[in-house]
């Protein structure tokens, strides 16, 4: 007899008897549900079954939807959320993509969308476990000393076998194209937060690329080289790990391997000089203080002069918990201050300028946490 096909189990926590119904009239044919109608419920059903998405309500008759979205990811941050609900605010939207939703729907809902956003969030997941499933076996092929090659093997077959993925070569970067999905959820499979930092330090790079007039190509290059700048860390065990808030901290001699272990994760990408170049000196110090290789001044490629200021300003304003996030002036006036001996001075002095003109436009995670 053919396998049965799995069918993904729902818990729908909604207070209302009206719209938890016609949830469950929806969503039936597709899915195993589980219905409840608190937040005490709702996390004894989680605990006891095993649950692929909630569609979760704001507002529960015993907690706040956004603190039981926090309880959720932080006992499983494998399972999705989708908030539904009937008081949406920007704030709360906010806040629900920072710590972890995968959407955010307005009742009343369009039961198309609905349906839509829910195979589309599944389908992520089933690519996001499949990258779980490959860092926990196979991961330390990425570690000190090891090669990428034969862990891109075993990753590629598995992912590139899952529905929705496909290969689709780009001709100036080579197999970027191809590879840019799977990046992008190796990143957030190792953590959401880091995912979050790779965009927002893309952006900072950005405004500098603009001020100095790179052409598209370049502005290119140098935003692959920002997004892949901490791929290394997938390759780096959990337990060291590093905020990298404080500008002059001395950093685990384990997260500083991260940089040569993303360089050599990417080879088998086959992209251009200057993105290695990007991952593998982004915190080399202007002085020659840094690492890996103790390069100093214009001796450090431009891409990673412009990373290594991106990446900094984004912990400095990014707070992680225990430590308060400075404003986007206080950043500012901190790469000041460490032009010449961090940052190469001319860029540091552009880049706080630039940042000043545009705070209003600045990512808005800027202020969620990183890990």
């Amino acid at each position: 007899m053919p396998q049965e096909a799995y069918r993904p189990t729902i818990l729908i926590v909604e207070d209302e008897e009206g719209p938890r119904n016609a949830l469950k009239v929806i969503l039936r044919p597709f899915f195993n549900l589980c219905a409840v109608q608190s937040g005490q419920a709702a996390m004894m059903a989680f605990r006891e079954q095993s649950i692929d998405l909630v569609t979760l309500d704001l507002k529960l008759p015993d907690c706040q939807g956004v603190d039981l979205l926090q309880e959720i990811k932080q006992e499983r941050d494998d399972v999705e959320v989708i908030i539904i609900t009937g008081y949406g605010s920007l704030k709360s939207s906010m806040d629900a993509i920072r710590y972890g939703a995968a959407g955010y729907l307005l009742k009343p809902f369009n039961v198309t969308e609905l349906i839509a956003l829910i195979h589309q969030t599944l389908e992520k997941k089933r690519r996001l476990d499949c990258v779980r499933a490959f860092l926990r076996a196979y991961g330390s092929e990425w570690g000190p000393g090891r090669h990428s090659a034969a862990a891109w093997d075993h990753l590629c077959q598995d992912y590139f076998s899952l529905p929705q993925t496909k290969q689709n070569p780009d001709s100036r970067f080579g197999t970027y194209s191809e590879y840019a999905p799977l990046l992008s959820d190796l990143l957030e499979a190792k953590s959401r937060d880091l995912l979050h930092h790779s965009y927002r330090v893309t952006f900072y790079s950005n405004l500098l690329a603009k001020a100095l007039r790179l052409g598209p190509a370049e502005q290119q290059a140098l935003s692959i080289g920002a997004f892949l700048h901490d791929i290394g860390k997938v390759g780096i065990h959990d337990g060291n790990s590093s905020h990298g808030g404080n500008l002059d901290a001395t950093e685990p001699e384990a997260i500083k391997q991260h940089a040569d272990i993303g360089a050599r994760i990417i080879l088998p990408i086959q992209l251009p000089a200057e993105i290695g170049q990007t991952i593998s000196y982004h915190h080399e110090w202007f002085d020659g203080s840094g690492y890996p290789s103790g390069l100093h001044g214009n001796g450090i490629p431009l891409y990673a002069r412009i990373v290594c200021i991106a990446q900094a300003f984004d912990h400095l304003v990014s707070a992680p918990p225990g430590r308060l996030a400075m404003s986007i002036e206080e950043a500012g006036e901190q790469i000041r201050r460490q032009a010449g001996t961090q940052f190469d001075p001319s860029l540091a002095e552009l880049f706080a300028r630039e940042v000043n003109a545009s705070k209003d436009s600045l990512p808005a995670l800027a202020s969620s946490s990183l890990s």
